[in-house]
């Protein structure tokens, strides 16, 4: 059964730094792309980074609103993926999900990013909150 678990979310102040990190079961996270999402109120949910299979050739995607702050990375021995978030702003205050799609090619490449509609199994969600 594939299941996905995160964990490292919390408050902090506008520049601070927080560690999400996305453990895999049910699966290898070489194998399938892993993205991060997040969903504040009244507003969808949206992409900021994904980490494509290892078959893929390791593609990484940043949104644009993320780029420069955000480093998406995996460890392998641990099946786990980390979203490192460094010089938070209040914007990103929201609820953070993992999530993992079938494999493919196109998966986090930078024409194509990654799509909600692609991502079959969820986590929980990890909420965010960064303060001004």
């Amino acid at each position: 059964q594939v299941q996905l678990v995160e964990s490292g979310g919390g408050s902090v102040q506008s520049g601070g730094s927080l560690r999400l990190s996305c453990t895999a079961s049910g699966f290898t996270t070489d194998y399938r792309p892993i993205g991060w999402f997040r969903q504040a109120p009244g507003k969808e949910r949206e992409a900021i980074s994904c980490i494509s299979s290892t078959h893929s050739g390791y593609q990484i995607y940043y949104h644009d609103s993320v780029k420069g702050r955000f480093t998406i990375s995996r460890d392998s021995n641990k099946n786990t993926v980390y979203l490192q978030m460094d010089s938070l702003k209040p914007e990103d205050t929201a609820v953070y999900y993992c999530a993992t799609a079938p494999d493919s090619p196109l998966h986090c490449r930078t024409e194509y990013g990654a799509k909600v509609y692609d991502y079959d199994n969820w986590g929980q969600g990890t909420q965010v909150t960064v303060s001004s």
